[in-house]
């Protein structure tokens, strides 16, 4: 792949995404690595290839109306090289039409079997440039935040019409890198001044204390601050769930779908790193990414293991003072930072409930008799958060919601449960309750 611009690994990116069903973000770092882009090249690649992901039903929307034949009915890779040229023009200020225009041309010259197809596309793009200030109106707000039919429905129906354009909208935007500092090494203070001496944009989170928000820092793995294990990568609303969960120095605690293990490290560093933390996950090869993250950050609280969450491990009964449940679900409050998410079949969704309610039910008997569970997914669907809690505390009457105090906006929860939402708090999409068992 080596030689390839950074337009051409969009498209083959973006057609991998859609025909075989890879993850953008997986798919398009080894993807950068093997054509071996700079640092520019790569921003570039990233940002067409999430862009077009962000507005894919709104720019097929519009690729209908300037096209002789229909989205569906086009080759792959030249639907992808109009999504490209599309993006650009109607999002890209900065790139010249012609530019978006010509590139999209010879990457359907290059890619297509027909050969009227870049033709087709020169006279598309060019149709579209020349209608940017009167383009039709979408049908509906789905249509124009790219959301499909029935998430956007799911939305409304929680948040009203208004507020579920205002969350969509949010989803298509491009937010900060989290970086939670290791405050049992390092200072934030100290981390931010040695990033902004790297060259990166860094700056204190408004009201997350030892959280800094980065962008310009190019490939963060490299960076000598991370593998010096001064930071590592977590949204605000993962490290505000643990911190409900109140982890104090000395505690058995027990992550029991860890990987790759961004929570254990939240408890380990609220601990100051004196405690014990059993960071479990059903996947071998994840244990060992938690180990490596653990040892990075130099924290020897922490130990990983293999575990599946929904049976139950005898050694575990009554054993730890909290247990993180962070369980597997639709992933659906953070579709800003993985936008294909929303183009998945939602038929097996309806399946995660059950699975949820099963690792509640098995990491119940983990908690010590006065002890905390806590329950956390990053989705915003109430069947898979409120009900599923409710069900829980139904079969469970030893546990009982418990308030908790958070920093910012937050204050006092009083009701033991909390719904993040990406326009409201600036967070991802995210759920956690608090969960008390009875002395």
């Amino acid at each position: 792949m080596a030689g390839e611009s950074a337009r051409e690994v969009a498209l083959l990116a973006l057609s991998a995404c859609e025909r075989q069903g890879a993850w953008s973000d997986g798919y398009l770092k080894k993807a950068i690595r093997a054509a071996g882009l700079d640092s520019r090249d790569a921003a570039l690649c990233t940002r067409l290839c999430f862009g077009v992901l962000q507005n894919r039903i709104y720019l097929d929307f519009l690729i209908s109306r300037f096209s002789s034949v229909r989205p569906e009915r086009l080759e792959d890779k030249v639907l992808q090289a109009l999504r490209l040229g599309g993006y650009q023009l109607l999002f890209l200020t900065r790139v010249p039409a012609r530019a978006a225009v010509s590139e999209s041309v010879n990457l359907a010259r290059k890619y297509a079997k027909n050969p009227r197809a870049a033709g087709l596309v020169n006279g598309v793009l060019r149709s579209l440039s020349r209608s940017l200030e009167t383009l039709p109106e979408p049908p509906d707000q789905a249509v124009r935040y790219s959301h499909p039919a029935w998430l956007a429905e799911s939305f409304a129906a929680r948040l009203g019409e208004e507020g579920a354009a205002d969350l969509m909208a949010a989803n298509n935007e491009q937010p900060l890198t989290c970086a939670q500092v290791n405050t049992c090494r390092f200072s934030p203070q100290q981390v931010l001044e040695e990033l902004r001496a790297a060259g990166a944009e860094a700056g204190p989170h408004p009201w997350l204390p030892g959280c800094l928000l980065l962008s310009g820092t190019g490939d963060l793995e490299r960076m000598d601050l991370f593998q010096r294990g001064a930071f590592y990568i977590q949204d605000p609303a993962a490290r505000l769930a643990v911190l409900a969960a109140g982890p104090e120095p000395g505690m058995a605690v027990l992550d029991a779908c860890a990987a790759p293990g961004g929570k254990s490290f939240a408890a380990a560093v609220a601990m100051g790193d004196r405690g014990s933390i059993t960071a479990c996950d059903l996947h071998p090869h994840k244990e060992a990414l938690i180990r490596a993250g653990a040892t990075r950050l130099d924290l020897h609280s922490i130990q990983a293991r293999t575990l599946d969450a929904k049976v139950c491990k005898e050694e575990f009964l009554d054993c730890f003072d909290l247990v993180i449940a962070d369980v597997p679900c639709s992933g659906l409050g953070i579709i800003r930072k993985k936008p294909d998410i929303r183009y998945k079949d939602p038929k097996p969704l309806a399946n995660l409930p059950a699975v949820q309610r099963d690792i509640l039910d098995s990491t119940a008997r983990y908690v010590k008799p006065g002890g905390v569970l806590l329950y956390a997914t990053c989705t915003v669907l109430g069947r898979e958060n409120e009900e599923v809690v409710d069900s829980f505390l139904d079969r469970h009457p030893n546990f009982t919601c418990e308030p908790f105090q958070l920093p910012g906006p937050f204050g006092l929860v009083e009701e033991g449960r909390l719904t993040l939402w990406p326009h409201i708090h600036g967070t991802d999409g995210f759920f956690f309750a608090k969960l008390r068992r009875r002395a």
